[in-house]
């Protein structure tokens, strides 16, 4: 077993080392841009991305970009704990924990009962609330995983991560907008990026393309969101009991992902200041470029023409989950006493 398992290393090497090869160009590629023309590099990345999303339907690229989006994603993020302190935690105050936690259960009650009235199961309002309220495409496969099975639950899957990445994708460029209108400070602006923006990359993705300090603060409030999987996914499995009398069959996934533990570990090495500098800034840029190159392949993998093949109610249930987050988190700054301008 030994001998296949270390035979097996170089063949999922060259599967995956074109797409893993491409994502990294394109981030070279952004990266060269962004430091030329002054323009956030996460876009840059984003937008060539979507330039080259033909190297992801199909042909040698397509696995190494799909680890590429996934894995090196995650590496990227838990690297980011680097950054962040439990000083600057803990400066931020528990506002943000609260506002997560009505945002949560507020989109959610609204997805079941959008979906209701729609003519829906309460199951779909929960998976697409619980997609636009937490972390987007990987709490729909979290969600999915533990609702009853149903002839449509695979394509309400499909739906709602295909929209999830849509939207957040058009949240990511949108976003950073609006929060130049509202005339936010940078903690203000990360909380609002991080409380809004549905898939983790976007939310990093708008948060640094303003500044660090955004970055930093959405990253957090993201991770608070995404700590939310867990009761959620308990939900879930309440509901698909009291529908059919038993646990949904399947193999569940974690409650928490690996990279959501290892950011918060690497944020409590990082408070120690016992961590040299050089080791620090090392690793800071590496998750750097992990991010790049993870945008990137997220770019290749947008298909915002499969849409077209859905209704328009799916479609405005999601648009309206997503909206009314944004303007729950915008009225609790403000009613929090931030100063909108």
């Amino acid at each position: 077993m030994t001998a296949l398992t270390l035979t097996g290393w170089p063949t999922l090497g060259r599967q995956l080392f074109p797409g893993v090869l491409a994502s990294a160009v394109v981030a070279a590629a952004a990266t060269f841009l962004a430091q030329h023309y002054g323009a956030p590099v996460m876009l840059f990345a984003l937008l060539l991305g979507m330039a080259m999303n033909f190297l992801s339907t199909d042909g040698p690229c397509t696995a190494g970009i799909e680890w590429t989006a996934r894995q090196v994603l995650r590496l990227g993020v838990a690297l980011l704990g680097l950054r962040i302190t439990t000083g600057q935690i803990a400066a931020m105050g528990w506002h943000p924990v609260l506002m997560v936690m009505a945002s949560v259960a507020l989109t959610i009650s609204l997805g079941i009962a959008l979906a209701r009235l729609m003519g829906y199961r309460s199951f779909f309002g929960l998976l697409t609330g619980g997609a636009v309220a937490i972390c987007g495409a990987s709490a729909a496969m979290a969600l999915s995983a533990a609702m009853p099975n149903h002839p449509m639950r695979e394509r309400a899957t499909l739906f709602t991560v295909i929209s999830v990445s849509a939207l957040s994708t058009l949240a990511m460029i949108i976003y950073p907008m609006i929060v130049r209108a509202l005339g936010l400070d940078p903690v203000q602006a990360g909380i609002f990026l991080g409380g809004t923006i549905h898939d983790v990359a976007q939310v990093v993705g708008a948060g640094y393309g303003i500044s660090i300090a955004t970055g930093d603060a959405a990253t957090f409030v993201k991770l608070l969101r995404v700590a939310m999987l867990l009761p959620v996914i308990a939900f879930a499995g309440f509901l698909t009991r009291a529908d059919q009398g038993k646990a949904a069959d399947g193999k569940r996934p974690p409650l928490l992902p690996l990279f959501a533990i290892a950011f918060a570990a690497l944020v409590a090495i990082n408070s120690t200041s016992w961590v040299p500098k050089a080791v620090t800034q090392a690793g800071v840029d590496l998750s750097q470029w992990c991010l790049v190159a993870a945008i990137a392949a997220i770019g290749m993998k947008t298909q915002l023409k499969e849409l077209a093949t859905v209704g328009w109610r799916p479609i405005a249930l999601m648009v309206g989950e997503t909206i009314f987050l944004a303007g729950f988190v915008v009225a609790w700054l403000h009613w929090g006493g931030a100063a909108l301008g």
